[in-house]
C-alpha cells in the first residue's frame, strides 16, 4: 500500500503545516510600540529574544506582522501591552511573552504609585484610588497629577516637606525632571511642561530624597523557571557626558519573592524587598487584568528633607528592560544546574572607545549607534556554589 505521506504529497503537506501550527516560535513585538526603538535597544531585543527562544527549546523568528504567524508565537514586546491589544495577538497570560499586561495604558507607568489631590480631581478612566491606599507604606509621599491646577496643589502641600521632584510620567531613565525647593521654582517648572503633558500622561510630584541609592528587586519566569532578585543599579556618562544607566549587579535566587526574603537578614535590601512584594501584591490585586513574566521595582533610599533615612519604591517595569540580559543569563545557570539555588549576574553598558569585554562575557551589542554614538552592552554570570 502507498504511504499517502510519502514523496511530498498532500496528506504530508497538510500534516507538516498541521505539526507547524503547534510548534512554538519567540519573536521580538514592537508592531504599534512607541519607544525603545534606537539600533542598540533592538538588536539587545533581538538577542534576548534568541536566548529566550533557546530555554524554552523552540525556534526564533525575527518580527513579522501577526497576518504572517502560522505558529504559536511568544512574544518579547519592546513595551508593556495593553489588555486590548495582547488579546488581538492572542496572548492569554506570563507564558504567552516576555514582559507584562496591563488593563489600561496608565497602568504601565509611574502615575499608579501615588494618589490625586482629592477624589474628585481629573483622572483617566480605570483609576483605583484603592492602590495608592495599598502601597502606602511602601513609596514616598507624593501625587499623581493630571492638570496644572492639580500639580501645583501637590507641589505645595509636599513643598512643607522639603524639596519636591517633579517627574513627567512620559519619560524614562530621569529625563525631564526637575526638583524645586520653593513656590516660584514649582511655578517655573510646571509652566515648562505642556498642557498635554498633563491630559495625556500625567505628572509626578514627590518629595525628593539626597544621598541616594537606587536598588532593583524583580522575578521573572520563562519555561518554568522562577526566580527572583536584588541588585543595584550603577551610573555612568554617556557619550554626550551626561549621566546615564550604566548597568545592574544583581543576586537572584531560584524561586519567588519569599524565597528571596529568606536569604536576607533584615537591614535595607530587605526593607526594598518588602517594599517592592507588597507593591506587586497590591497591583495584581486592584487590577485584576494584569501579568507579567517579567516585574523589576526600583526603589530609592536614602535621607529625606527632616534628616532620616527613608526608602520607597519609585516605579515598575514590566516590559524587557536594562537587567534583563542579567536576567536572563541567571534563569540559563538555573536551567543548566537544578541543583544551582544562586547566582550573580551583572549586566554593563559602556560607553565611548569599543574596549574589548571580559572573555566570559555575552555580549548583546558593540558598536556605534546612531543616535548614542559608540556602547558596549554585556552580562557576566558567576554562580555562588549554592546548590541543593
Amino acid at each position: 500500500m502507498t504511504d499517502p505521506t510519502a514523496h511530498g504529497g498532500p496528506l504530508r503537506s497538510a500534516l507538516q503545516h498541521t505539526a507547524l501550527q503547534h510548534e512554538e516560535v519567540v519573536m521580538p513585538f514592537t508592531l504599534g510600540l512607541r519607544g525603545h526603538a534606537s539600533e542598540h535597544e533592538r538588536q539587545t531585543r533581538e538577542h534576548i529574544a534568541r536566548r529566550v527562544a533557546h530555554l524554552k527549546g523552540c525556534a526564533f523568528s525575527h518580527e513579522l506582522p501577526p497576518s504572517l504567524w502560522t505558529q504559536r508565537t511568544y512574544l518579547v514586546p519592546s513595551e508593556t501591552l495593553v489588555e486590548a491589544a495582547a488579546l488581538s495577538l492572542h496572548l492569554r497570560g506570563e507564558d504567552d511573552l516576555f514582559g507584562g499586561v496591563v488593563p489600561h495604558a496608565f497602568v504601565a507607568t509611574k502615575a499608579i504609585t501615588h494618589p490625586l489631590i482629592a477624589p474628585d480631581a481629573a483622572a483617566p478612566p480605570g483609576w483605583s484610588h484603592v492602590l495608592p491606599e495599598a502601597v502606602e507604606k511602601a513609596v514616598l509621599a507624593g501625587y499623581t497629577a493630571f492638570t496644572r491646577h492639580d500639580a501645583a496643589e501637590a507641589g505645595e502641600r509636599l513643598l512643607a516637606l522639603g524639596p519636591v521632584r517633579i517627574k513627567p510620567v512620559a519619560e524614562t531613565g530621569g529625563r525631564g525632571q526637575s526638583v524645586v525647593h520653593a513656590i516660584g521654582e514649582l511655578t517655573m517648572s510646571l509652566a515648562a511642561l505642556s498642557d498635554n503633558t498633563f491630559a495625556e500622561h500625567g505628572v509626578v510630584l514627590e518629595h525628593n530624597l539626597s544621598n541616594v541609592d537606587t536598588l532593583s528587586v524583580g522575578q521573572v519566569r520563562v519555561a518554568g523557571i522562577l526566580a527572583s532578585y536584588h541588585g543595584r543599579q550603577r551610573l555612568t556618562r554617556d557619550n554626550r557626558g551626561a549621566v546615564a544607566y550604566g548597568g545592574s549587579d544583581l543576586t537572584v535566587v531560584r524561586g519567588d519573592f519569599h524565597a528571596l526574603l529568606a536569604t536576607l537578614p533584615p537591614g535595607p535590601v530587605r526593607k526594598a524587598v518588602d517594599q517592592a512584594l507588597l507593591y506587586d501584591a497590591s497591583v495584581r490585586q486592584c487590577f485584576p487584568g494584569f501579568y507579567a513574566s517579567r516585574v523589576n521595582y526600583d526603589v530609592a533610599q536614602g535621607i529625606h528633607a527632616g534628616g532620616e533615612w527613608s526608602s520607597g519604591v519609585l516605579e515598575q517595569s514590566w516590559r524587557i528592560g536594562g537587567a534583563t540580559g542579567a536576567e536572563i543569563a541567571a534563569l540559563e545557570a538555573f536551567h543548566a544546574d537544578p541543583g544551582l539555588n544562586t547566582v550573580r549576574a551583572s549586566c554593563i553598558e559602556a560607553f565611548g572607545p569599543l574596549a574589548p569585554p571580559p572573555a566570559s562575557a555575552i555580549v548583546y551589542f558593540q558598536g556605534e549607534d546612531p543616535e548614542v554614538g559608540p556602547l558596549t552592552k554585556y552580562t557576566v554570570v558567576q554562580a555562588d556554589g549554592d546548590t541543593a
